[in-house]
């Protein structure tokens, strides 16, 4: 087997490597996961002490084998993502970090990003992504063996706490490349709507605020969505709800943070912060072995408009060029806003400004594919909608959950889109404008005008949504 020192030096080979060959390649929509467990999501013997790691034991599946699935899923990029427990630092740094190199010599079309579940202080998990740099394992070393809170052994109580979480979020912030941070299903632990678990509002503002080049979003579609598969792929009432939702549902498989218009998302982009949602996988052992979940890109992916490289991928998460999608139901999405008065245009995650009294024409084209998805369906997309809401002040109350601006503006249903060979596209537009506001799009195969609470046994594959995340328009001043 090869050494650590000799993989450390291939990683750096490999960076140079794609830093000559793909600074030429233009932007596209990458399909991609954040969330993917390994068999280094271990298992811990605790007959002894400190107790030992048992490789397999929470995930199956090794690095490589999570990668190559990935592509023949379709991602062009993952994040392995395997969470902590005693001494876990080192497991990441002795054992998966050597496969996770060896994984992108095994499938270099993925691009491979280094990482973990982030055993968030005084939260629920956390997607944390490290920059491809030759001192990434270092880097998560760190950060693991400092602030993850079931790192230490014996436990340790005053490491879960919200203030540690923002001392370990000033450090990351300060850190040259910062890595990202993304709360993983924000709602799994809620007991009702909005009434939230271990992660809420006031926490997440917190986060951000501290750290806002870091703490950028959360998972939107969170994973676990085939709970309520059995082996043979069907459905069953018996099994977990979708995403492992079993106090309070998923909406459409979307976490309720983000599935509530008005609701806490459209709060956060209402206070003008870059705050992004995403999709995942949150794979551990597949449904039809028993588990709950699909493979990488099987079902859920998280497109981001970047070129083929780890530094582009990071940049294009960090500012929002993002749009999500479950079961293959689109594989492109356009969302554009155009000044009539200027010309100037701005895309999804991105700003536009223009004149009070302004008008500005939204157009939306997407994709929506004439090939069978994983399941061996075609879904078409029914209907489109674009939503608006106002951008003002911060919150007063942190614990804020709504934005009474927001509202869905226009639905379009398939008899008012154009056919643009295989696109699908529509404009709309905004008169006289004379407030800050954000505009963003989402669709689906169904006829729920909102997403309804997902009933157990559901299957997922009836059920599909896409979601994009916001442009902004802002009076010149």
């Amino acid at each position: 087997m090869l050494n650590l020192r000799l993989l450390l030096f291939i990683t750096m080979l490999l960076m140079s490597s794609t830093a000559s060959t793909q600074s030429d390649e233009g932007y596209a929509w990458l399909a991609g996961d954040h969330h993917i467990h390994s068999r280094y999501s271990v298992g811990w013997n605790r007959d002894v002490d400190p107790p030992t790691p048992v490789r397999g034991g929470d995930a199956i599946y090794p690095i490589h084998m999570n990668a190559l699935m990935g592509k023949y899923f379709g991602l062009s990029w993952t994040v392995a993502t395997d969470h902590g427990g005693p001494n876990h630092s080192k497991v990441n740094l002795e054992w998966a970090y050597p496969e996770l190199v060896q994984s992108r010599l095994a499938v270099p079309e993925v691009v491979q990003f280094w990482g973990m579940e982030f055993d968030t202080p005084g939260a629920d998990h956390s997607s944390l992504i490290i920059p491809f740099t030759e001192n990434e394992a270092r880097q998560l070393f760190e950060l693991e063996s400092t602030w993850a809170k079931r790192e230490p052994w014996p436990g340790d109580a005053t490491w879960n706490t919200e203030s540690r979480m923002l001392a370990a979020l000033r450090e990351m912030r300060d850190m040259q490349p910062p890595p990202l941070l993304i709360a993983n299903h924000p709602s799994r632990s809620a007991s009702g709507f909005g009434q939230y678990g271990v992660d809420d509002p006031a926490e997440l503002r917190g986060w951000n605020d501290t750290a806002p080049n870091v703490a950028v979003g959360m998972a939107g579609a969170p994973g676990h969505q085939a709970a309520t598969l059995l082996p043979d792929g069907t459905a069953s009432a018996e099994r977990r709800a979708r995403g492992g939702y079993g106090n309070y549902p998923t909406h459409g498989g979307f976490d309720q943070m983000t599935a509530m218009v008005g609701g806490f998302w459209d709060s956060m982009i209402g206070e003008g912060r870059d705050w992004w949602i995403t999709a995942n996988s949150d794979s551990h052992v597949h449904y039809s072995e028993g588990g709950s979940d699909f493979w990488p890109g099987e079902y859920s992916k998280t497109f981001v408009w970047a070129q083929k490289n780890h530094e582009s991928i990071m940049d294009g998460i960090r500012n929002g060029r993002i749009f999500v999608t479950t079961g293959d139901l689109i594989e492109q999405l356009f969302v554009s806003a155009e000044s009539n008065q200027s010309g100037t245009t701005a895309e999804i995650g991105g700003t536009l400004t223009v004149a009070a009294g302004d008008s500005v024409t939204v157009t939306i084209s997407f994709q929506d594919p004439e090939r069978l998805n994983n399941n061996g369906d075609n879904p078409s997309v029914r209907r489109v909608d674009l939503i608006m809401g106002s951008i003002s002040k911060s919150a007063t109350d942190p614990a804020d959950d709504t934005n009474t601006s927001t509202r869905v503006i226009a639905r379009f249903g398939q008899s008012e889109w154009s056919d643009l060979g295989t696109f699908r596209s529509v404009s709309y537009t905004l008169s006289d404008i004379r407030t800050n506001t954000y505009l963003r799009v989402r669709g689906t195969n169904g006829n729920e005008l909102e997403p309804e609470p997902d009933p157990r046994g559901e299957d997922p594959w009836t059920d599909l949504w896409f979601y994009s995340n916001p442009i902004r328009i802002l009076i010149d001043q």
